[in-house]
């Protein structure tokens, strides 16, 4: 009979091992409890064959040695078959109502030679429903039938010797149950079938707070389209305004809220809690000079309890990423050390035992200006600058003599008291405390959102670490491996695979994350390169930037955890989605990613390999910069060509003067932006074609530059060109490239204009006279030569008609007419003093 069915048997066969792996991972669309899940019992699951020489189970391992449990059964040549298969005693937790999923594969009738006539392609499935244990032997007509279960797809033999499975997923459920347990039996009466996993679960609506009443886990109903009422409970500080309803469906859900409760006298809401003081209302300045602002307030209206003390903070006027904190146990505070003449912006909020209040609303003050005075003052600084810094390094020097006998992990003596002045928190690795500026009050520098220290770098490089495992330590969390589950394999790394999974942290709901392994059998320098890029992703923290979640260090495989983006790459994306998405789409794409990489070049971080294949994309289209593996990436990328100085560089998106001196600057990264926005504009087209990397470098060096994509704005391809200036120190900073498609995004009526059709490049290597190389029959020819064209209107209308009249323009004529970007001030007047020099020498006719 087996010969005729052709089941992959024990020890001879591991296909289901496959199976288990590909197939039996779940997707969980409501919280669900399992009560059982074959997939994940470790030892025996107790169940029962009868007669014994029916379902049989097949003994195998999964990749990490852990059983699986499958049983088959194939009795299809043999009359008035009856083979059941019996669970062990299941708990049903409360649950009155409960789903069985089943995952299993089954041969086709048809594909059996002389089988037809007693073969089935179906099985059954029944209940029996017990307080105890001691039930399972019991006769067969006691038990319930929940359903008779057909395949949706059934397998060959030509299926199965190209080891494709065809697995089928049927789920029924069960209720009311009355009982405190119960068992499941399965019946063949006939077919070749083999059951892969089965999982017994309930569901329920999770916990949750909803107009500040908090609603309990609650298990679902037992009919199907039973709506429970549950009562709320107010949270901490509040009352109830009418009792607080909410009702969960059968599919776990939360329905028809009624009533709430409202916070008491007091207190506010806040993020569905009631716990601050209300906020400062009144703030007056006091003395202000051209460096100092001195502000006084009167305690809330309302606090909550006794004010410990208040938190000031402030910011110069249109610079809020880059901020001050002050706290103070006084209502007076003077901040110091700011700007003449410069306005700025302060909030201040209150902290009791139930913790900080709201930011009052932002007053803004202004310094004093420098006065004529004090400006002639100024030659006098740089002298006394340099005194005190030198009067500061010999102190520390002296200091560090004495103290030579006391060391630390940085060094002893004076070579540690020299770095000491240099990088104030090695101080704090050497166990001394930070002096505050006075006992009432204490200060803090943050930029964007991290504190910011003088003289030390925000990015720390993993690689100055002698022991890279305490530089994962520090920026990477340490999670459980128990807490991650792996679903199904979405790509592979250079070390191992990438995954998709779901991550449960304590307190927390599950959520989806994306898993990277390291492959078995590594070497300790791949497992330091791998979680290299760890502990460099754990420094960020930005809405665009991929965000980690944490690592796996201390058991195997070691893992990198990060937040899952569904939509994946954004090439692979764009490519599978051209030409569906409007333009302001694609700017508030391009924009994200920008906000990304200003937020790197100000926390001095060299990306190197900007391209769209490194842009993540989420359901909602925001754009997260990824891949912070820096060299190591390099040197697998197919995208990579070797240069003359022996390492592996993304050709396409680099920017010339890193092509060929190794100059890796956030200036290199703009040039990799515009390449990316050439590819977001274009739908995913693979930059430059199918020339060679050698071609690309030739004709960059030469001055050629992509052409405009189909329909793209003019706006758009002429900041791609800006980003592609050669002079690296001309092309925009990533904080002017967010502002300009902030105001795009603001006025879409910009983006309405579109790069003439009949001036687009049809092909990148068309002659044409690089600049200085011949004559110009017009302003207009020169200026789009030069790609300078946005300006040959105001050239004609103040009265530069001619080369003859261009030839004269100054740098203030520049400047009068508006031209206020000082790389295109540059572009055209070196322009001019080229052709100024070459007609001299009798080669060009103006």
């Amino acid at each position: 009979t087996k010969s005729y069915c052709n089941f992959p048997h024990h020890p001879n066969h591991e296909i289901f091992t496959e199976i288990y792996k590909t197939y039996t991972l779940p997707v969980f669309f409501f919280l669900s409890v399992n009560l059982l899940d074959s997939r994940t019992v470790m030892g025996d699951l107790g169940w029962i064959a009868y007669p014994k020489n029916g379902w049989e189970e097949i003994g195998e391992v999964d990749e990490n040695y852990a059983p699986i449990h499958t049983y088959q059964v194939c009795k299809v040549m043999e009359q008035n078959q009856n083979n059941w298969l019996l669970t062990s005693w299941i708990s049903n937790e409360g649950a009155s109502r409960i789903f069985i999923e089943l995952k299993f594969t089954l041969r086709d009738c048809n594909s059996l030679p002389g089988g037809l006539g007693t073969c089935k392609e179906t099985f059954n499935m029944y209940y029996f429903e017990s307080d105890d244990e001691d039930g399972r032997n019991i006769r067969e007509n006691q038990y319930i039938k929940i359903d008779t279960i057909a395949a949706d797809e059934s397998f060959t033999e030509l299926d199965l010797g190209d080891r494709v499975m065809k697995l089928n997923t049927e789920v029924r459920d069960v209720g009311p149950l009355t009982k405190k347990g119960f068992y499941l039996a399965f019946q063949d009466v006939g077919a070749c079938i083999a059951l892969v996993s089965v999982r017994v679960y309930y569901k329920k609506c999770p916990s949750v707070i909803r107009n500040l009443a908090r609603f309990p886990d609650t298990i679902t109903g037992a009919d199907s389209s039973q709506l429970l009422e549950v009562s709320g409970v107010c949270v901490n500080h509040s009352v109830t305004d009418e009792a607080p309803k909410m009702h969960c469906s059968a599919e776990g859900e939360w329905l028809v809220p009624i009533g709430k409760c409202l916070c008491k006298a007091g207190y506010e809401e806040k993020n569905n809690t009631c716990q601050a003081p209300s906020p400062v209302s009144s703030v007056k300045k006091g003395k202000i000079t051209k460096n100092s602002i001195s502000l006084s307030w009167q305690e809330p209206d309302r606090p909550n309890g006794i004010i410990l003390e208040y938190e000031i903070k402030y910011f110069e006027k249109d610079q809020e990423t880059s901020y001050t904190i002050i706290k103070s146990k006084e209502t007076t505070i003077t901040a110091d050390g700011l700007k003449p003449g410069s306005a700025y912006v302060f909030q201040i909020r209150a902290r009791t035992a139930a913790g900080y209040g709201g930011f009052s609303r932002r007053f803004e003050f202004e310094t004093s200006p420098v006065s004529v005075a004090a400006s002639s003052d100024q030659s006098q600084i740089p002298i006394i600058v340099v005194s005190v810094t030198v009067g500061v390094i010999l102190l520390a020097v002296v200091i560090g003599f004495l103290l030579s006998g006391s060391c630390c992990d940085h060094g002893c003596g004076w070579a540690s008291s020299l770095r000491a002045v240099a990088y104030p928190s090695l101080i704090w690795r050497c166990g001394y405390s930070k002096a505050k500026q006075d006992p009432e009050e204490e200060k803090m520098h943050f930029h964007n959102g991290h504190i910011k220290l003088p003289g030390v770098r925000t990015y720390i490089d993993p690689h100055t670490y002698e022991d890279p495992n305490q530089a994962v330590h520090e920026f990477a969390k340490e999670i459980e491996a128990s807490c991650i589950t792996i679903e199904r394999v979405i790509g592979a790394g250079e070390f191992g695979e990438v995954c998709s999974g779901r991550l449960k942290l304590q307190g927390k709901r599950e959520f989806p994350v994306a898993i990277k392994t390291l492959k078995v059998g590594y070497t300790e320098k791949q497992r330091r390169d791998f979680l290299g890029e760890a502990s460099i992703m754990g420094q960020f923290d930005h809405p665009n930037i991929i965000h980690l979640e944490g690592v796996v260090t201390k058991s195997k495989p070691v893992m990198i955890v990060t937040e899952y983006m569904e939509n994946g790459s954004l090439d692979t994306f764009l490519k599978k989605n051209d030409g569906q998405f409007t333009v302001i789409q694609l700017v508030g794409m391009l924009r994200g990613i920008a906000s990304g990489m200003k937020y790197l070049s100000d926390m001095g971080y060299v990306h190197r390999d900007l391209a769209a294949r490194n842009i993540l994309i989420n359901s909602n289209l925001v754009c997260k910069v990824s891949d912070f593996g820096l060299s190591r990436v390099l040197e697998d990328d197919p995208e990579a060509a070797y240069t003359t100085r022996g390492g592996k560089i993304p050709i396409r998106w680099t920017a010339p003067e890193a092509i060929a001196f190794r100059k890796f600057t956030s200036a290199s990264d703009v040039w990799s932006y515009g390449i990316v926005m050439w590819e977001v504009m274009s739908y995913g087209e693979r930059p430059y074609w199918e020339m060679t990397n050698q071609d690309v470098i030739k004709a960059v060096e030469e001055g050629y530059r992509l052409p405009s994509p189909m329909d793209c704005p003019a706006a758009l391809y002429q900041l791609m060109l800006d980003c592609w200036q050669k002079d690296r120190n001309s092309r925009p900073k990533f904080d002017e490239i967010v502002s300009m498609l902030d105001k795009l995004i603001r006025n879409p009526s910009s983006l309405k204009t579109l790069v003439n059709a009949s001036s687009r490049v049809s092909n990148l290597l068309v002659e044409h006279s690089p600049v200085g190389s011949g004559a110009y029959r017009s302003v207009g020819e020169w200026l789009e030569a030069i790609k300078m064209g946005r300006y040959t209107e105001i050239f004609m209308e103040n009265g530069y008609s001619s080369m003859d009249s261009v030839a004269q323009v100054t740098l203030e004529d520049l400047r009068r007419l508006g031209v206020t970007l000082v790389g295109h001030q540059k572009k055209i007047m070196n322009s001019l003093q080229e052709m100024k020099v070459q007609l001299v020498n009798g080669m060009v006719p103006l």
